[in-house]
């Protein structure tokens, strides 16, 4: 028998051609080599430029499979002349499919830790979700999860991705999350402490998420920091109804969620 050894060769590095994508403005993209991830301003003769989400701006060579899309490598290129039509896009940014019918959900499934969390993830990424049959659900928490992991039984064609809020090194969430080690599980978080904070400031009109005082509870601080009702439900649907799409939402979450639907989309 043949063995089987792994291409651990980075995707941007492969031979091979790429996908051309038209580098439109506020397309969210990260090059490959360097890690900078933003939006794009603007794209001239051989080179794009993209604003991060602090403001910072840098000037990349138009490279074949020079930067990574939804986690896939392609080659951005200049948009076609205006006035030419374009596809229309789903709020996370993805081509729409015109009249496509929800696909039969998949043994697989999407673990987010409550139920902003999914609906977040709902409001950016459902018709994406509908058309690979992923379903998503929450769980009030973590603390238990190597346990929720074994109780899901997962496999090669039910593949488990869990989303972690506040996945930083040395968190509590950290340490749940190392102690599972099922190969057909993925645990990704982002570095927020509550999902809220992975909607752009700027969506909101406020110029910053405000600094809560440890010990204080952070919803309850950030409604009061702002001035807005002691109602964290009410305050969470002011957030969600400012998300419009993928440019409502931070790239630590947008990332993280895409790697995630690509998980228990692809058999193990």
């Amino acid at each position: 028998m043949r063995s089987y050894s792994p291409d651990l060769t980075p995707p941007w590095k492969r031979s091979g051609p790429a996908p051309e994508v038209p580098a439109e403005p506020d397309l969210v993209v990260e090059e490959v080599t360097t890690g900078f991830c933003g939006a794009v301003l603007r794209c001239e003769a051989g080179t794009v430029t993209l604003e991060d989400r602090f403001g910072k701006h840098r000037v990349f060579p138009l490279d074949p499979r020079g930067f990574l899309l939804e986690g896939k490598v392609v080659t951005l290129v200049r948009p076609a002349p205006s006035g030419a039509s374009r596809p229309a896009r789903t709020a996370s940014g993805s081509i729409a499919v015109p009249g496509a019918r929800a696909r039969v959900a998949r043994a697989g499934r999407i673990y987010v830790e409550g139920r902003h969390d999914a609906e977040l993830v709902e409001r950016v990424w459902g018709d994406d979700l509908r058309i690979e049959g992923v379903v998503v659900e929450y769980l009030e928490g973590i603390d238990d999860l190597p346990a929720i992991v074994a109780q899901f039984a997962p496999g090669a064609d039910a593949r488990l991705g869990v989303l972690v809020d506040h996945l930083v090194p040395g968190s509590k969430e950290s340490r749940i999350a190392a102690a599972v080690t099922d190969p057909h599980v993925l645990v990704v978080g982002h570095p927020y402490i509550d999902v809220w904070e992975a909607v752009k400031p700027s969506s909101l009109g406020i110029p910053a998420w405000p600094a809560v005082p440890r010990g204080q509870d952070w919803k309850t601080g950030v409604c009061k920091a702002l001035g807005w009702p002691a109602n964290t439900g009410a305050a969470w649907q002011h957030i969600l109804s400012t998300v419009h799409s993928y440019k409502d939402v931070q790239p630590e979450l947008l990332g993280r969620v895409e790697e995630l639907i690509d998980f228990v989309t692809t058999p193990g």
